[in-house]
């Protein structure tokens, strides 16, 4: 399927987040867009996210928790959890358990409160807002954790705000009740850590904002051509789309060539055929690139080179293939409303209907199963109708409750 790219200007910098299942080489596809990009001259930067790191693998050579220039304008960084959470979350952690411990709450419980949820995840994000704000690079790639992993990292901000609010409810009667006066272990005063407390939370949300803007931030599904992988990307396009995330392309890895298979690689190969075909059902209209397998085991400059050629052959890794939403979820009342892009569909050729998480689609001979958020298991398809290339799905409360 060509690629498709929108006629406005270039952003000044943009962010790639390739995602996926693990196992599936989305660390080798963007090293291999970051080398790539690089020799197009663009400045970029890669950054692995994982706590289980192979950057260092895939580029092979060492990195550091810091940037480092590895060839012209390629710099890389394994992002360390530890090193990342003392440079940014030391002073917040002091404040939390000091006033843990004015509470009253017992030490070895108010040490495991003080450690919010999704430091980890807080951190890659306080290095991109870092990058993105002093304008450094004009691309940064994030080889990110697996699936799971990626979804907590772009909903941490809401998720952690709302932690402090129920968990940390009364901030300022503390402060004054303690007077600006005390000093958290660090010698920090703790009102200031209260204002750094809240800065970070601001932080968090300014970097949000930039990925959710599709001219500037893409999610690119990494997948194989086997089930489970397919499966568990259309989740992951289902939620990242539900969040508000542009995802730009889905990047098929490893496909096995057809030509001289042997005995052996014939069936999987047989069963590939149905899954690729599968793949472009599914995530139609993204761009699907398709990166053959080399038959050996990845990494140096030289086979990332390879794998980058192939996959973007004529494009800049670094424009944004695909900027429309093809998927989103609105609330109309009591009801939802599902909307999908379905162009150049006849009505009557088409139905829609739900079983258990998924949204089955019928348009003559073809089928296609969309993976639905969780909490629409508990409403039920009230009319389904196509708008302008839209499909539209209203789904209501089931009545049956109580």
């Amino acid at each position: 399927m060509p690629i498709i790219t929108p006629d406005d200007d270039a952003p000044d910098q943009r962010i790639l987040l390739f995602t996926g299942k693990g196992g599936v080489g989305k660390t080798t596809c963007a090293a291999a867009t970051a080398l790539l990009a690089a020799e197009q001259g663009h400045k970029t930067l890669i950054l692995s996210s994982d706590p289980a790191h192979s950057l260092a693998d895939a580029l092979d050579r060492e990195l550091g928790p810091e940037p480092e220039e590895i060839r012209p304008n390629l710099f890389a960084q394994e992002i360390d959890h530890y090193y990342s959470m003392k440079k940014y979350w030391g002073n917040v952690r002091d404040l939390m358990l000091t006033v843990f411990r004015w509470q009253g709450i017992d030490r070895v419980a108010a040490e495991e409160l003080a450690a919010l949820p999704g430091m980890n995840e807080g951190s890659v994000l306080l290095w991109l807002d870092k990058f993105y704000s002093e304008g450094t690079y004009d691309l940064i790639i994030v080889d990110s954790a697996p699936t799971g992993e990626t979804l907590t990292l772009l909903t941490l901000p809401q998720a952690t705000q709302w932690w402090v609010t129920k968990a940390f409810p009364f901030q300022k009667q503390i402060l004054k009740t303690l007077g600006s006066g005390v000093r958290l272990t660090t010698g920090v005063p703790l009102d200031k850590g209260y204002e750094e407390l809240n800065t970070l939370f601001e932080q968090l949300q300014t970097i949000q904002q930039v990925l959710s803007n599709p001219k500037i931030a893409s999610a690119r599904l990494v997948v194989n051509p086997e089930r489970m992988v397919i499966n568990e990307a259309r989740r992951a396009y289902t939620y990242l789309q539900l969040y508000g995330f542009g995802v730009d392309a889905v990047i098929v890895n490893r496909i096995v060539p057809e030509e001289g298979v042997g005995a052996v690689m014939q069936k999987y190969v047989e069963a590939q055929r149905g899954y690729l075909d599968e793949i472009d059902a599914t995530f139609g209209p993204l761009p699907i690139l398709r990166v053959p397998h080399l038959g050996q085991e990845v990494f140096g400059m030289d086979l990332l080179h390879q794998i980058g050629e192939g996959m973007y052959a004529d494009h800049d890794p670094a424009d944004v293939f695909y900027d429309e939403p093809t998927f989103r979820i609105t609330e109309d009342g009591d009801e939802y409303l599902l909307h999908l892009r379905l162009p150049f569909v006849d009505e009557e050729a088409m139905t829609a209907e739900q079983f258990g998480d998924q949204l089955v689609i019928q348009v003559a001979n073809q089928r296609r199963n969309v993976l639905l958020p969780r909490f629409l298991a508990y409403y039920h398809v009230e009319d389904a109708r196509l708008d302008e290339g839209w499909l539209r799905v209203r789904f209501s409360q089931d009545g049956d409750e109580g």
